[in-house]
């Protein structure tokens, strides 16, 4: 669940750090070294679409809500006991940026998975990569980047529920609300990593939005406590969309150029309707084809772009 595209070195970062801390995946850092640093990363997408999925056969029981309690509370337990920040000592601002840190994770998370409840999972993600994207470009004084927003704009325009085209608005909706939730998060990530040493002010973060969260876990407790392989299934999901992800991106990167990365990370969309359609049978029209082809051709570009910076 949090957690999480990147397109940049900025937007990996934020994946990055919304990751549990790096203790409890040495072992599994250690067996990556063997890997070449792009199986890593594409792993690592495969990973995090694979967890997707796996979330979304939840909602059936759980719905969108419970199973992003299990994902954010499962997140947050691992990083408050290995990280065991400290709450006292920071400017009374730091503590609000860390509590809106916490309740925009919350959101995104929730958007996210309210989306893919109602799209196809390559085109909610599709829809999610543009909040990362635009803070790239707005981010940038290169003219050509405008050349990359605009393939990003047309493959959001095909996606618009017209004519024929099945998308279902409110999903659509969602998944933009999840890549506004992803650019704030982009942003917060760097504001709250100034104030907050390590990784602990994501921690407290992420103590929030359990926090937050904590409603929805209880209107799912019923199924929780009847069938306790639910609680299997989300320490699943979150390993899958974090722990994972965490270790082996961090393995890839001590040997792969950020641009490189940037460039790889731009593949996520398609992977996400490749597991789509393997693991939930979803397959994608045309348009929605066209569409994931023009957001990750302005990721890819942008990316490239931003090499030469």
């Amino acid at each position: 669940m949090i957690s999480a595209a990147r397109v940049s070195a900025l937007s990996q970062e934020a994946r990055t750090v919304a990751s549990p801390l790096p203790s409890p995946t040495a072992r599994l850092r250690e067996a990556a070294g063997a890997v070449p640093p792009t199986g890593l990363i594409l792993m690592s997408i495969l990973s995090v679409q694979v967890g997707a999925a796996l979330a979304k056969g939840l909602f059936a029981t759980l719905g969108p809500g419970g199973t992003v309690f299990l994902r954010i509370g499962f997140a947050a337990l691992i990083m408050l006991a290995v990280g065991r920040p400290r709450i006292r000592g920071h400017a009374r601002a730091d503590y609000v940026a860390m509590v809106v840190f916490g309740l925009t994770i919350a959101g995104m998370n929730l958007s996210f998975y309210s989306a893919i409840a109602r799209l196809p999972l390559g085109i909610a993600v599709t829809l999610e990569f543009v909040g990362p994207l635009c803070v790239a470009v707005i981010g940038s004084r290169r003219r050509l980047d405008l050349l990359w927003a605009a393939f990003a704009a047309a493959g959001i325009l095909l996606l618009a529920p017209w004519g024929n085209a099945a998308i279902d608005p409110l999903g659509a909706v969602l998944a933009l609300t999840a890549a506004g939730g992803w650019a704030a998060y982009i942003l917060l990530n760097v504001r709250v990593g100034r104030a907050f040493p390590g990784q602990s002010g994501l921690a407290l973060a992420m103590g929030i939005s359990c926090l937050v969260t904590l409603p929805l876990g209880i209107g799912a407790s019923g199924p929780l406590l009847s069938d306790p392989r639910l609680l299997a299934a989300g320490l699943g999901v979150s390993m899958l969309s974090t722990v994972i992800p965490f270790s082996l991106e961090h393995a890839a990167l001590k040997r792969l150029p950020a641009q490189v990365f940037g460039v790889l990370m731009s593949l996520e969309p398609a992977v996400a309707a490749l597991v789509g359609a393997i693991l939930l049978h979803q397959a994608l029209g045309l348009r929605a084809l066209l569409a994931l082809v023009g957001v990750t051709l302005a990721s890819v570009g942008s990316a490239r772009s931003r090499a030469g910076d």
